[in-house]
């Protein structure tokens, strides 16, 4: 995938977290690595139901920004993510309202309720609260990142990471719908939901290779 087609990729899923209501305006920031370790990253202050290819900014692994744009203020984030995460080529940043009310409670999402969940997902980890924007927000969830591929930021958000773009938006968006029947089952079903048992997780993990 060459630059501007991956500009266009990464304009096009904010634009699709934006329109599913996994993010908000001003909200949210999407990062790709490519070959060179080169980063194309989100840019700031932008309305990202309408974010165009052009937009996206490119910075390099030391955070020296090689084009004409405002990163995000998490952009120290997603470069430490890829430090640590050498298998890692996207990361999705976003405020979906279900999985986000999870990261203001103590309760966590149950990633056991369907099997597509707990393949995609894992076991989802928690990062506690730190500023936005500040090195210790950025250590502490790269830090987290070593061990999972999702990661609720206590009253923050969430975010997730991928070998590619897709991969990072599919586990936000599964995410979500996790955090959702969570919600359900915990309020309608109390008692009488049916958890997938340790020898059915194993499977899961043989068969996605963890």
């Amino acid at each position: 995938m060459n630059m501007n087609t991956a500009k266009d990729e990464i304009a096009y899923f904010m634009r699709r977290l934006y329109q599913q209501g996994l993010t908000t305006t001003s909200g949210g920031n999407l990062s790709v690595r490519l070959p060179g370790n080169k980063i194309l990253l989100t840019p700031s202050a932008s309305d990202k139901g309408r974010m165009k290819g052009s937009e996206i900014g490119v910075m390099d692994m030391d955070g020296k920004i090689l084009s004409k744009f405002k990163p995000s203020i998490e952009s120290s984030m997603h470069l430490m993510i890829y430090k640590v995460r050498p298998d890692v080529n996207a990361v999705v940043h976003a405020h979906p309202v279900v999985a986000s009310t999870f990261a203001a409670t103590d309760a966590e999402i149950n990633c056991r309720l369907l099997a597509e969940s707990y393949a995609i997902l894992g076991k989802p980890a928690y990062a506690p609260y730190l500023l936005m924007g500040t090195k210790e927000l950025a250590e502490t969830v790269s830090k987290t990142a070593k061990s999972a591929n999702c990661i609720i930021m206590r009253n923050h958000g969430v975010l997730t990471v991928g070998k590619s773009l897709l991969e990072a938006f599919d586990r936000l968006e599964v995410l979500e719908t996790c955090a959702k029947m969570t919600l359900l089952s915990n309020s309608f079903f109390r008692g009488k939901t049916k958890l997938l048992d340790r020898n059915s997780l194993e499977d899961i993990d043989v068969l996605m290779g963890r």
